[in-house]
């Protein structure tokens, strides 16, 4: 059973994802990961990618759900997927759905649900690592990372303005795309600490995911 994360910013997304994919043995998509290897690549979709990062433009729409179809068709049938950070638009998700029933795949969509005040105070609190990009939240004390010991900066646009602007935009263009998945989606409430909602997570897809 494929997993389709969603999350507003600050929700602990990418983090929850990391754990269940851990748990039950899936592989995790994540857009910005898979450009950055494609970029590496020479092949045609590779140098295509590489050519658009390198010229500082954002990856257009069609190329990012090319890149979905490459990661899909060479994936084992019988390997999970967790998908983080895709769909972003309603567009996105009716592609990803046609693409996984094209190669049958049964999937469910999961929610980390938070409200717009908890975002904004966490991404504005939040610390990220220099190097490996590991996020800590504010009540995490030390000054460097645990995973690789670099030294925990805060994000240029974790600014009120910006995360506004992207929280606005996940209202307006993800949750319709949410709301595609009414008939399978799984809400998780995102409002106690990471461990919490990771054991939160795991009551609920343990019955639909432990063999």
């Amino acid at each position: 059973m494929d997993l389709i994360f969603f999350g507003m910013q600050g929700a602990g997304k990418g983090t929850i994802g990391e754990a269940v994919a851990e748990r039950y043995g899936h592989k995790i998509f994540e857009t910005g990961a898979e450009l950055r290897r494609l970029a590496q690549e020479d092949s045609e979709l590779g140098r295509k990618v590489k050519s658009i990062i390198d010229k500082g433009k954002l990856v257009p729409n069609k190329v990012v759900m090319e890149i979905v179809e490459d990661f899909m068709n060479k994936l084992s049938p019988d390997k999970e997927v967790l998908f983080d950070g895709i769909p972003r638009s309603v567009k996105q998700a009716k592609t990803l759905n046609s693409l996984l029933d094209k190669h049958d795949r049964d999937y469910i969509a999961v929610l980390i649900k938070i409200v717009e005040e908890t975002a904004l105070k966490r991404l504005t609190t939040r610390r990220i690592c220099k190097n490996c990009k590991e996020v800590y939240p504010a009540d995490y004390k030390k000054e460097t990372c645990e995973k690789c010991g670099g030294e925990l900066i805060t994000r240029a646009d974790d600014n009120v303005e910006a995360i506004q602007t992207r929280i606005d935009a996940y209202k307006k263009e993800t949750l319709p795309a949410i709301e595609l998945y009414k008939d399978k989606l799984i809400t998780i409430d995102g409002e106690p600490s990471i461990e919490e909602v990771k054991k939160l997570a795991f009551e609920v897809l343990d019955p639909i995911l432990k063999d």
